[in-house]
C-alpha cells in the first residue's frame, strides 16, 4: 500500500490523511505532503487486541472514512470504511512451514472475519475481477458493492548490474517467495525434465534464505538436494540492480503460482524484459493476457512443455518481451490512487 500512499499525495491536497503502523515501521514512510501524518497502532491481526483495542482506538480518530488495508480488523467499528481484500489465498490454501493447529485456527477466524467485512463495509476493494467474483461468491455480497482497482507497475530505475556467477548461463528464474500454493517443487522437476535435453539449463531461485520468510525457501532447498537435483541455484537475496540483470538475461522467468490475487512479479519481469511463462490458474490470465505462455500448474508435464516451447523458439521469445512490455506499460500505480480517491468520495458522499 506504499505505492498507493505515494500517489494519493500527488493528486489529494485536499483531505487530511492519518496513517496507521505498527511503531517498528514508523519511520517505513516519510510523508511528503503536510495534509499526511504517520501515527503508531501496535494491535496484532486476528487478536482481542485488534477486536476491542484497535477499535477504541479508532474511535478517538473518529474519522469521517477508514479504509482497511487488509480484511483484518475490528468488526465492531460502525464509522464508515471501505477495505481491501487483495485475495482468498489464507482461506483456500495451507502452509507447510506454518503451525498446523495456528494456521487452521486462523483460517477458521479469518473465514468469519471477511464474510462479516463484505456485509458491513460500505465498500470492498479487489485488485482483479477474479478476486471481486470470488469474494462476492464466499460472502454472498452484490458485486455492484466491489470495485476493480488493478496495482501498477513499477520497477524502479535501477541500472542492472552483472551477477557473476551467471554470466555466460542459460537460466531459468522466478524470484521470490516458496510458500507451498507458489508450486516450486512442480516447477524443479519440469527442469530436471528439460535438462534431459537441455543439460545446460540451470533454474535460479533468488530470495531471501534467512527470517521468517525465507524458511519456505530453506526447505524447499533441502527437498531438491535430497532428490539429487542438479542445475538449481539458490542466489539468496539479491539487490534489485541484479535482480533486474538476472531478468533482462534468463531464458525466461517462470511463475508457477497455484493461486495469486493480482501476481506482480509476473507483472515486474515483463517490465524488466524477460519473457514470462505462467501458470493459468486464477487471476493471472487476467493480469497477464496475450503477454505469457500458460501452462497447467498441477501438470508437470504441460509445464515442461510450456518452457521447453518458449526456450526453443528465438522468434516466441521476443514476442513475449514485445507483448510484456506493452502489457506492463497498461498498469498504472497512479491510476490506482485516482480510482481509490474517487471510492473515498462515492462513500463519503452516500448517505
Amino acid at each position: 500500500m506504499e505505492r498507493l500512499l505515494h500517489h494519493l499525495e500527488n493528486i489529494d491536497t485536499k483531505n487530511t490523511y492519518i496513517i496507521l503502523v505498527p511503531t517498528k515501521d514508523k519511520d517505513f514512510y516519510k510523508p511528503r505532503n503536510p495534509n499526511f501524518t504517520i501515527k503508531s497502532a501496535d494491535f496484532a491481526n486476528y487478536s482481542f487486541a485488534e477486536q476491542i483495542g484497535f477499535k477504541k482506538y479508532l474511535d478517538t480518530l473518529n474519522a469521517d472514512l477508514v479504509h482497511f488495508c487488509m480484511p483484518q480488523q475490528p468488526i465492531g467499528y460502525r464509522g464508515k470504511h471501505v477495505t481491501t481484500v487483495h485475495d482468498l489465498i489464507l482461506l483456500n490454501t495451507y502452509n507447510s512451514d506454518k503451525n498446523w493447529l495456528a494456521f487452521h485456527a486462523k483460517q477458521l477466524i479469518g473465514r468469519s472475519v471477511f464474510k462479516m467485512v463484505g456485509k458491513k463495509s460500505d465498500h470492498i476493494i479487489t485488485p482483479t475481477h477474479y478476486v471481486k467474483n470470488k469474494f462476492a461468491a464466499f460472502a454472498n455480497i452484490n458485486p455492484n458493492k466491489i470495485t476493480v482497482t488493478p496495482e501498477g507497475c513499477d520497477i524502479g530505475e535501477a541500472t542492472p548490474r552483472e551477477y557473476k556467477p551467471l554470466i555466460g548461463k542459460k537460466f531459468l528464474v522466478y524470484i521470490g517467495q516458496q510458500s507451498d500454493y507458489k508450486n516450486i517443487k512442480r516447477l524443479m522437476q519440469a527442469h530436471q525434465q528439460i535438462r534431459k535435453t537441455k543439460n545446460e539449463l540451470e533454474l535460479v531461485l533468488i530470495g531471501r534464505l534467512s527470517g521468517k520468510n525465507g524458511l519456505p525457501l530453506i526447505r524447499n532447498k533441502a527437498w531438491m538436494e535430497k532428490q539429487g537435483f542438479q542445475g538449481i541455484r539458490y542466489t539468496g537475496f539479491l539487490p534489485d540492480d541484479q535482480m533486474r540483470w538476472c531478468l533482462q538475461n534468463a531464458q525466461a522467468y517462470v511463475f508457477p503460482s497455484l493461486m495469486e490475487g493480482f501476481g506482480l512479479p509476473a507483472l515486474e519481469a515483463m517490465a524488466s524484459g524477460a519473457p514470462v511463462i505462467a501458470s493459468n490458474a486464477t487471476c493471472i490470465p487476467e493480469v497477464c493476457g496475450n503477454a505469457a505462455e500458460y501452462f497447467d500448474p498441477f501438470d508437470i508435464a504441460d509445464m515442461t512443455s510450456a518452457i521447453d516451447r518458449v526456450i526453443s523458439n528465438e522468434a516466441r521469445i521476443e514476442e513475449l518481451k514485445k507483448r510484456g512490455a506493452i502489457q506492463a506499460s497498461r498498469y498504472s500505480w497512479h491510476k490506482m490512487a485516482e480510482q481509490t480517491l474517487k471510492i473515498y468520495n462515492d462513500v463519503l458522499n452516500q448517505r
